[in-house]
């Protein structure tokens, strides 16, 4: 069961990881607020001999969330896996100028939302006696420093929100794991007015200095979805090209260079 973002005809996070899911034998819940988006997804799996089925969502209401578990169960019988995807950059602005109704709308659809569907995606996980749940967060919720206020602070609470989650289930067999994804050209990045330039300076910040794709980050959830990974959870996994691990460009001595120097004064 995956909810979705993504951008009619492209690849966006969403749409990779329900295709790799739907590659590997996964029937795919496709839910997604705008029906038109999904069934494009859809199309794609169709085209490859996968399964899935659109489900129309708002993942801000708690009943719509409930009906699209109840809908995934009566379709398949079971649910083993919940991608949790949804979210928007939101409102802009710091702490004194940001939209406050802006704010809570857009904290309910990067974060609330994950809470509303676990809530009624665990139970049949329970009944099912094993389940795996994957939540999207960012590096901004690693590092912060992003211009607004609101996405690195989601990201953030998403972070921790997974770790609560791991040890809340993991005794039932219910693991829960979060990937970062770092500056990775998406629909959605493009659709945020980003410049050649910008992308550019994006690319310089990681530590391979080569640009991330989504499909990338959907076999990261591949991976944490499946039985290879039954021993992992908790896990906030960075898909990033090295940038949460440090800067390539920082000025030191090589280690030979280094290691010279030390010897020289024994």
């Amino acid at each position: 069961m995956l909810t979705q973002s993504h951008t009619i005809g492209e690849i966006g996070n969403g749409r990779a990881a329900a295709i790799l899911l739907a590659r590997h034998g996964a029937k795919v819940a496709l839910v997604d607020f705008n029906v038109n988006w999904a069934k494009e997804t859809k199309r794609m799996i169709d085209e490859e001999g996968g399964v899935s089925e659109v489900i129309q969502a708002d993942v801000t209401s708690e009943e719509s969330c409930k009906a699209a578990v109840e809908k995934t169960v009566a379709l398949w019988g079971a649910l083993h896996i919940l991608v949790n995807i949804v979210g928007v950059g939101g409102a802009l602005g710091d702490a004194t100028a940001i939209d406050l109704k802006a704010w809570d709308r857009d904290m309910r659809i990067n974060l609330t939302s994950m809470v509303l569907m676990s809530r009624y995606a665990i139970p049949e996980m329970r009944k099912a006696g094993r389940g795996s749940i994957v939540n999207m967060s960012s590096v901004s919720g690693l590092l912060g420093g992003n211009p607004s206020l609101l996405y690195p602070t989601t990201k953030g609470a998403i972070i921790q929100m997974t770790r609560a989650m791991a040890s809340h289930h993991g005794q039932e067999n219910i693991r829960v794991n979060c990937v970062a994804p770092g500056m990775v050209y998406t629909p959605m990045t493009r659709g945020r007015g980003m410049t050649d330039e910008m992308r550019r300076a994006r690319i310089n910040q990681n530590l391979m200095k080569k640009e991330g794709t989504a499909w990338d980050v959907g076999y990261a959830i591949l991976f944490l979805s499946s039985k290879e990974a039954k021993w992992i959870t908790g896990l906030i996994m960075p898909v990033d090209g090295g940038t949460t691990a440090g800067r390539a460009d920082r000025p030191a001595l090589k280690a030979d260079t280094l290691a010279e120097a030390v010897t020289s004064k024994l």
